[in-house]
């Protein structure tokens, strides 16, 4: 079944459940996905890798929400849960990333393959990665981790 209908499924599923944490979260990801099928230019279909895309990057929004809402203590704690439930929600739809030990080998064999000594060069590794790992890695993961193994650190 299409990624889409899943999510129609699921809006239906917690409108008779009640279940308004769901509820909200599945017409987010409905609202982003009709707003890209309606973005100017986009003559695409909307298939489960456009869905996927759409997912991800509203579960990286949620997660520097998170963070914002995290640091402004108590008074916030009521968003950050929803927020971090919308997270847990849409990373059931997404394909599991690799672990930090498997990144790190990864990241140590592109910087070799590239042939890339200077620290400098850390954007060159992160590119090279993210066009052959779309959606199984975090840019954020592969700099910091590129960035340790250039400068002669442990990762």
């Amino acid at each position: 079944m299409p990624l889409e209908q899943q999510l129609t499924d699921l809006l239906k599923q917690a409108m008779r459940d009640k279940d308004q944490p769901t509820l909200d979260t599945v017409r987010m990801l409905k609202t982003k996905i009709m707003e890209r099928r309606t973005a100017k230019g986009f003559a695409g279909v909307i298939d489960d890798a456009l869905v996927l895309d759409v997912i991800a990057a509203y579960r990286k929004q949620a997660q520097k929400a998170v963070e914002e809402f995290a640091s402004l203590g108590e008074r916030a704690r009521e968003q950050a849960d929803q927020l971090r439930f919308e997270i847990a929600f849409c990373e059931r739809f997404l394909p599991r990333g690799m672990d930090e030990a498997a990144l790190r080998i990864l990241v140590r064999e592109r910087i070799a393959a590239l042939g890339i000594k200077d620290p400098k060069q850390v954007g060159r590794v992160v590119g090279d990665i993210m066009k052959s790992h779309k959606g199984q890695v975090d840019a954020g993961d592969v700099k910091r981790i590129a960035e340790k193994e250039l400068a002669g650190g442990v990762a």
